[in-house]
């Protein structure tokens, strides 16, 4: 809780400062899809991520008349040291092979592709976006 949610309040606050006296800026916050759905795997990380995505949206109605815009980016299943447990320990194998499956494009994420996004709602290209929850998950949440 404390590192999902708890430091982006935190964060958020002190950014939020500073972007009100430059009269703009974003706030980024990265959550998962893991926030939208009940999982028995990592309930503490699936609350915590829903969690920072309501943040998302109150913040993004508070700062939006400083004209600061706020949103998350939602990762599904990611290459990274996080997701090593379910890539590499065979004792996953049937998780990982139900991930994949229920993943039209049939794979992990990498880091660049969730990357995207991110520069997206970081430029010009986003001033009309806050609030939003920008999911990268080459589908697994549409099935």
């Amino acid at each position: 809780m404390e590192t999902n949610l708890t430091s982006c309040f935190i964060l958020s606050q002190y950014a939020a400062r500073s972007m009100i006296a430059r009269k703009g800026g974003k706030i980024i916050n990265v959550a998962s899809v893991g926030g939208f759905k009940g999982t028995p795997i990592y309930p503490s990380y699936g609350v915590s991520k829903g969690g920072l995505l309501q943040l998302t949206r109150c913040l993004a109605i508070e700062l939006a008349p400083h004209n600061i815009q706020v949103n998350s980016i939602a990762p599904g299943w990611t290459t990274t040291d996080m997701t090593a447990w379910i890539r590499d320990d065979p004792k996953y194998a049937e998780v990982k092979a139900e991930m994949i499956t229920r993943t039209p494009a049939g794979r992990f994420a990498y880091p660049s592709e969730v990357a995207g996004a991110a520069v997206f709602l970081a430029s010009s290209a986003s001033d009309f976006v806050t609030g939003a929850d920008i999911i990268v998950d080459g589908g697994f949440f549409i099935r």
